[in-house]
Formats: structure tokens, sequence, C-alpha cells
């Protein structure tokens, strides 16, 4: 190699513009992995609230979706202490496994014939249980799989967005045409890939010492209690005013926007325009989603949770254009801006969480935001059904737009929040304090 050619490698990698790859195996495979279980993972709302609402109507549905949801708020705190000491992957992997089982078990009861209502519940809390150890998991993932956290968190958001975008669509044709056992199968299917991808990415030890198998006898041999474990993990989250601030606000979220959108929305626009409808409607959420997404690997805001705050007002049209019945266009449009200003709050509260926490107490802290973000939407969605009794679903979905304009009002009255900048990621080796605006 030349002395020119040197000097002119150097200069591109020293360079602040120059960017690291972003697409090596390990993202590939980890990409991949999320992809085709997003993909599942996007059937399941509409599957759920067509084929379960005509058996045993809303409130079987939210109930169905409120034992989910609860099952993986009462044990996301273990997913997060497991995933630290065992390995985010590892227990991706088993949790897929398991998911595996339990949507292969309801594709069987669906082919059968009408399943009972107390497998769809049992199944329910399986796989909750499962995505309880699995999640905490993908927040720590991510900083060990790509060097740039947030082109990272932008690129899954799109795949998340393709996957909401063609998979509601084909849930809803699925079910006209064949039943949702098909959908269920397909389902256990995108898990088992998703496994195997997962299995196939080699993690550095440098990365991370969790993940390996003498990291594993290191820690079982230290003796650590998971009481400790849940109470640093705590601490950490609670150390960080704009965090557990958020998750307060989006629990208020969930019981009154989240948790009731799903089964109210399923019955107001299945009504009017057909199961078919309802499936196209979610679908276009996912454009906006793809659209937030392509935004959000552009947009490098200073003060990311500030600007994530200005994209989820704009989220009020997607309650507000159901609750008032407007016709199919106008329920398109509302979805593609509704699922665009969430998808750039996501990548935006990503990215913070991933880059202003230690690498070593992050599968930990994922799970404290977890469990405090998801609660109150199994809230919610136990709580729709019952709900209507006390008023129709257009007026209670009139609520939830109230709701979601209240929550961007508190989001920028809380200076922790609304100063928040932009963080470097940090490096794995470091369990340091994070530097923010105020050392939060």
């Amino acid at each position: 190699m030349t002395t020119t050619q040197t000097q002119t490698q150097t200069a591109q990698t020293d360079s602040p513009t120059a960017r690291p790859q972003l697409w090596d195996r390990r993202f590939t495979l980890y990409f991949t992995s999320r992809a085709v279980s997003l993909v599942g993972d996007a059937m399941m709302p509409v599957a759920t609230a067509l084929a379960v609402g005509p058996l045993y109507g809303i409130s079987g549905v939210g109930f169905v979706l409120g034992i989910w949801t609860g099952t993986f708020v009462l044990l996301v705190l273990f997913g997060g202490v497991f995933a630290d000491r065992l390995g985010a992957r590892r227990m991706m992997v088993g949790a897929d496994l398991v998911r595996v089982l339990t949507q292969g078990v309801l594709a069987a009861a669906f082919f059968a014939g009408p399943p009972p209502f107390w497998l769809l519940v049992t199944m329910a809390a399986l796989a909750g249980a499962a995505v309880a150890m699995f999640l905490p998991g993908v927040n720590g993932m991510v900083p060990l799989v790509a060097r740039e956290p947030q082109r990272a968190n932008a690129t899954l958001k799109v795949a998340d967005a393709l996957a909401h975008l063609v998979g509601p669509a084909l849930a809803g044709l699925l079910i006209a045409l064949t039943g949702a056992g098909t959908v269920y199968a397909i389902d256990a299917g995108t898990f088992l890939l998703s496994a195997l991808c997962l299995a196939l990415i080699r993690l550095a030890p440098a990365d991370t010492p969790a993940d390996t198998p003498a990291a594993a006898d290191s820690a079982a041999d230290t003796g650590s209690s998971l009481r400790r474990d849940l109470r640093q993990g705590w601490q950490e989250f609670r150390a960080r005013t704009w965090m557990w601030s958020v998750i307060l606000i989006w629990v208020g979220y969930g019981v009154l926007l989240f948790g009731p959108l799903v089964p109210l929305s399923s019955v107001l626009i299945g009504a009017r325009l057909g199961p078919n409808a309802y499936g196209l409607v979610v679908s276009f959420l996912g454009v906006g989603t793809v659209l937030g997404g392509l935004l959000a690997l552009r947009l490098r805001p200073a003060r990311p949770l500030a600007a994530g705050a200005v994209a989820m007002g704009l989220f009020t049209v997607l309650p507000l254009c159901v609750a008032l019945g407007a016709g199919l266009p106008v329920l398109l449009a509302g979805h593609v801006l509704g699922g665009g200003a969430l998808a750039f709050w996501s990548v935006m509260w990503a990215t913070s969480v991933q880059t202003h926490t230690p690498p070593a107490v992050l599968n930990r802290v994922s799970a404290y935001e977890l469990a405090g973000s998801v609660s109150g939407i199994a809230l919610g969605q136990i709580l729709a059904g019952p709900a209507t009794a006390l008023a129709s679903p257009g007026r209670l979905l009139l609520v939830s737009a109230g709701a979601c304009l209240a929550g961007c009002v508190a989001l920028f009255a809380i200076p922790a929040i609304r100063t928040l900048r932009r963080a470097a990621p940090m490096d794995s080796g470091k369990s340091g304090a994070p530097g923010g605006p105020d050392g939060e």
C-alpha cells in the first residue's frame, strides 16, 4: 500500500462525517431475525381481534390481549436480570422457541375448530411470559451489533413499519380465505426463523461478557442475588428523571390511548367497513411507520425527546378520525400520520435509552421502562370491554385523542425531558454514569 493510500484511508477514518459500516454479518443476522418475527407479530392483533371477537366479543378480545400484556408486565423485570446475567442473545433464542410452541398450539386448535377460551388465555399467558424474557434484550443487543445506534434503530423501525404494512392486511386476507389457523401457523414459523438467525450471531467476549459460558459460570459463582440485581436496575432507572417521567406519561397513554385502541377500533371500523377494511387500515399504519423510520434515519435532532414529543402530537389524528366515523380515505391518511409520529418518537426514545445508560445494566433498565410503559396498556385492554357499558366506543376514543394531546403537553412541561441532549454511544466496556444535561 502506498503512503498516499494510507493517508487517504486514515483521513476517511478520522473524518467526522465518516460513518461505521452498518450491514456487517452480525447486524444483518439481527435485522433478519427481527424483521421476520415482526411480520408475525404485526399479524397477531388483527388475528386476535378478528378471530376471537366473533367468538367471545369485545370483552374476550380485551381479556386475551390483557392477559398477554399483564403476564409480560409481571415478568419483564426478571427478563432484564436474566438477560444481563446469561446474555441477551441466549434469552431471546429461548423465548422465540417458546413462542413457536404457543403459536403452533393455537394454529392446531383453530384448524380443529373454535378453541375454548381457557386455551386462548393460557397460550396468551405463556406467550406474554416469553416476550418478557425476549424484549429486554432487544435494546441491549443493538449497541452490540451496530456501532451507530440511531441508524440501527431507525433501520429496525423501517422493518417494523414494513411488517405493519404487510402483516395486518395479510392477516385479514388469510382469515377471510383460510381461517385464523393459517395466521398462527405462519407466526410460529417466523419465530423459528428468528431463533435460528439469533443463534448464528457471534458476539465478541469483550463486547458482551454475559453472553459467554465462562461469564455465566462466573456470575453464578459470585452468588449475586436476584434482589440485588433488581435493586441496581431500579436505582439506575430512578436516577434518570427524564426516563421515569416519560414512563409515567406512558402509563397514562397505555390506559387511555394504546390499550383500548385495538379493541375499540376493530369494532368500529369492522362494523362500518368490514374486517378486510380494518386490516387495510392497520396496514397503512405501517406505511406511516416506514416514513417515520426513514425520517429518523436522516434527522439527528440535538434534543431527541423534544423532537419526538412534537411528532407524538400528530398521533392524536389517529384515534380522532376513528372516533368521528371518518370514511376509508381519511382513516388511511390518519393512520399514516399516526404511524409516522409514533415511529419517529420510538427511534428517539430507544436511542436515548441506549446512549444514556451504562451497557452493564442496560437490559435491566430496559426491563423497568418496558414494565412501566406496558402496564398501562394491559389495564387499558382489559377495561376496554367493560368501559363500553359506560360510553360508546366512539366517545371512548375521543377521550383517547384528548389524552394523547395532554401527554404531549406533559412531555414539554418537564425540563428533564425537554432538554435531554443527544449523546454518543457508550463503549461496551464502560459502566460509568452517562453524561446528560444535568448529570442524569
